[in-house]
């Protein structure tokens, strides 16, 4: 079975795009294999790691990586996702060679305020809107004709 790469990428690479990471290898890794970055490298948060461990998926290894870097090294995948809003979306890298392009907008979960529960329980939507696509992505992908151009 062939697998494909997708790339998903975030503002910093630090909660959204980590989660859709974590998602679509975990659910999906039949006929995909995802890698995620951000626009510039930051540091992985760690309400999102408790957050994904609650649906018991443990992020808490991972580092961050820039999707620049990624570009400068020649690194070619099937989709680029974005996850972060439009306007950041626009500053994400042209990977050449790449047969999907695809901008899934989600709050960003460093900007939440409140009590940490009431942070807490923001993230938790989040997750599960990007658990939400990244399923119905995996559904659609399976299908070949989705990834001829």
């Amino acid at each position: 079975m062939i697998q494909h790469s997708v790339l998903f990428v975030c503002i910093h690479n630090s909660a959204r795009s980590q989660m859709a990471e974590a998602f679509l290898n975990t659910f999906g890794g039949d006929y995909f294999i995802a890698e995620s970055a951000g626009l510039e490298a930051g540091k992985l948060n760690p309400n999102v790691v408790k957050v994904m461990q609650e649906v018991d998926i443990d992020i808490s290894h991972k580092g961050t990586q820039d999707a620049f870097e990624l570009f400068k090294k020649g690194r070619s995948f099937n989709a680029v996702i974005t996850v972060c809003d439009e306007a950041s979306a626009e500053g994400c890298p042209i990977f050449p060679g790449v047969i999907k392009r695809l901008g899934w907008s989600f709050p960003d979960p460093s900007t939440f305020t409140g009590t940490h529960e009431e942070i807490l329980e923001k993230i938790r939507k989040v997750r599960d809107q990007i658990k939400e696509s990244v399923l119905a992505f995996i559904e659609e992908g399976k299908h070949m004709e989705y990834w001829i151009k």
